[in-house]
C-alpha cells in the first residue's frame, strides 16, 4: 500500500488538483476545428500516405514504415473489424512500455481469452450495481459542492473529475488515497508529453495496485478488483501481470474519454438553448442526445493499426508492415452515412457510428461510459433549473485538441 493509504489521511478536497489537466492538454493537439480538414482528405485522397518520403513501401522497421491516414466510415470500420490483417500489436512500443501486456495490444486467441475473462466484471447486473452504488452518489456529491451557488465551471468541478473518482471507487480504492490516485492517473494519461513523469507514475501505480490485488486474493470485496481476481475461465484465472496493466488501462480509456464525451455532450446542448431544453423536457431524448455527441464529437480521435499484409481500401494499396491510422472522427461525419454531419442534431435516426470502435477491440466499457454520461446529465437537469452557458467577458468556450477533444471550459449560471 502507499504512503497515503496507510496513514488514512481523511476526506480529499479534489479541486486542488484540476490545475494538473493544463499538462495533460500538452499532447492531444492544440487543434480547433479538424473537421475541414478531415472533410477534404475524406473526399480526395480517403487513404492518405502521411510520409510520402516512403512511396508506400514499408522500411526496415516500425520507425520508418509508410504511416497511411483513413478518413471515411466503411475503410475506417473495416479496419478496425478484419483484425487478422489489422493488428493492434503496434500499442506493445509505446503504452505496453508505461502500461504493461493490456487488452489494447493483443490480437487473436490471446486477446478473446484476455476479454472474456475481463468482461465478467462488465455484466449489466454489475454495470446496474455500480450505477446505484458508485455513479450517482459520486455525481451527487460533487454537484452537491456547486449546486447551491447559482454558477459553476463545469470542466473544473464537474466533467474532469467525476470518471476518475468513479473508477476509484469501482476498484474500491480508501477515500484518502483518492487524491493520489488522480495524481497518478493524470501523470500516466500525460506520458506523451512528459515520458519520464509518465512512467515513473506506471511504476508506482503497479506497486500500489500489486499490493491491493494481494489484499483481494486474500480477502475479496464487492469490487472491480475483487471481479478481475475472481474471474474464471476454462480452469484460467487472471495473474497478477495481467490484472494491474488492464487496472491502469482503465485510466485513459475509461476515465480520460469519458471526462471528454461528458463535456462534449453538455457543450453541444448548452450551445443550443433550445435542444437542451427539449431534453429537460422529454427525458426520452437522453440517449439519443447521448449517442449523437459520441458521433459527433469523439472524445478519442485516432485508433492506430498495423498492416499484417497487403491489403487495398479505397483503391490505395496497402503494404504489409504499414501503420495504419484510423480516424474516427472523420468517419463520424462520412456524408454518405450522415446528412448535413457537422450538425448536432439529437433527432437523427440511429446508426452505428465509431466513437467506442467497432470489431473485437470494440470498447468494453462502453455502456459503463453511456451510464454515466447519462447520469450526469439527468442530474444535472434535475438540480440546476435554467441551467445555460454563461461564459465571462472575453472567455471562448469551445472544444479543441486532435488526439483527444474536449471543452476548453464549460462556465454556466443557473437558478440556485
Amino acid at each position: 500500500m502507499t504512503k497515503s493509504a496507510r496513514t488514512g489521511a481523511g476526506p480529499v478536497d479534489d479541486t486542488e488538483l484540476f490545475d494538473e489537466f493544463a499538462a495533460v492538454d500538452g499532447v492531444i493537439g492544440d487543434v480547433r476545428d479538424p473537421f475541414p480538414e478531415y472533410a477534404q482528405r475524406r473526399a480526395t485522397t480517403p487513404v492518405h500516405l502521411s510520409n510520402p518520403a516512403m512511396n508506400g513501401q514499408a522500411g526496415d522497421g516500425a520507425d520508418d514504415a509508410p504511416v497511411f491516414q483513413l478518413y471515411r466510415f466503411d475503410d475506417c470500420d473495416r479496419a478496425l473489424r478484419e483484425a487478422e490483417t489489422f493488428s493492434s500489436g503496434g500499442y506493445a512500443g509505446v503504452m505496453g512500455v508505461v502500461m504493461g501486456h493490456t487488452i489494447l495490444e493483443m490480437d487473436g486467441a490471446e486477446h478473446l481469452t484476455h476479454r472474456l475473462l475481463v468482461a465478467q466484471a462488465f455484466r449489466p447486473k454489475v454495470l446496474r450495481e455500480w450505477e446505484a452504488d458508485v455513479i450517482v452518489p459520486v455525481v451527487t456529491e460533487l454537484v452537491d459542492a456547486f449546486v447551491d451557488r447559482g454558477r459553476a465551471e463545469l470542466v473544473a468541478e464537474f466533467t474532469a473529475r467525476f470518471p476518475i473518482l468513479v473508477i476509484a471507487s469501482m476498484l474500491g480504492l480508501p477515500r484518502e488515497d483518492h487524491r493520489q490516485f488522480l495524481a497518478w492517473s493524470l501523470d500516466l494519461i500525460s506520458v506523451g508529453r512528459d515520458w519520464d513523469r509518465g512512467v515513473k507514475a506506471a511504476g508506482e501505480l503497479h506497486e500500489y495496485f500489486g499490493a491491493i490485488v494481494a489484499e483481494r486474493r486474500a480477502d475479496p470485496r464487492n469490487d472491480l478488483i475483487s471481479q478481475l481476481v475472481e474471474a474464471e475461465l476454462d480452469d484460467r484465472r487472471l495473474v497478477d501481470d495481467e490484472i494491474i496493466p488492464f487496472l491502469n488501462l482503465l485510466l485513459p480509456a475509461g476515465a480520460e474519454t469519458t471526462y471528454r464525451s461528458t463535456g462534449n455532450l453538455l457543450f453541444g446542448l448548452l450551445t443550443d438553448p433550445s435542444m437542451l431544453e427539449e431534453v429537460r423536457d422529454n427525458r426520452r431524448l437522453v440517449t439519443p442526445a447521448i449517442e449523437e455527441a459520441l458521433r459527433w464529437e469523439p472524445p478519442l480521435h485516432t485508433i492506430i493499426r498495423q498492416a499484417t499484409r497487403d491489403v487495398e481500401l479505397s483503391g490505395v494499396t496497402i503494404p504489409a508492415g504499414s501503420s495504419v491510422v484510423v480516424n474516427l472522427g472523420a468517419a463520424n461525419r462520412d456524408p454518405e452515412r450522415w446528412k448535413d454531419p457537422d450538425t448536432f442534431d439529437i433527432h437523427r435516426a440511429p446508426i452505428p457510428h465509431l466513437a467506442f470502435a467497432s470489431g473485437p477491440h470494440a470498447c468494453l466499457g462502453m455502456h459503463l461510459a453511456r451510464a454515466e454520461m447519462r447520469v450526469a446529465l439527468v442530474t444535472l437537469l434535475d438540480r440546476l433549473p435554467n441551467l445555460r452557458l454563461d461564459p465571462a467577458d472575453g472567455e471562448d468556450p469551445h472544444i479543441h485538441g486532435l488526439i483527444f477533444r474536449s471543452p476548453t471550459s464549460l462556465p454556466v449560471a443557473f437558478d440556485a
